[in-house]
């Protein structure tokens, strides 16, 4: 299962770990997934979203 959100398609970022010596390691940043209920046209389904979007109100859940 892919780390990606399926509202914005926000996926895992890719950096370096820098020591104090500044020697660099490859290193990732995953992203913040939920699953969350949502309802679409009468139909219940279950997202994995990043909070970016629930925060921002592209997703409305269930309650």
């Amino acid at each position: 299962m892919a780390a990606v959100c399926e509202i914005c398609g926000r996926g895992v970022a890719t950096g370096n770990r820098v020591s104090h010596s500044n020697h660099k390691t490859r290193r990732r940043w995953k992203v913040n997934l939920h699953s969350v209920r949502v309802g679409e046209r009468g139909r219940r389904q279950r997202l994995r979203v990043c909070t970016r979007c629930v925060r921002s109100g592209r997703v409305l859940g269930l309650r």
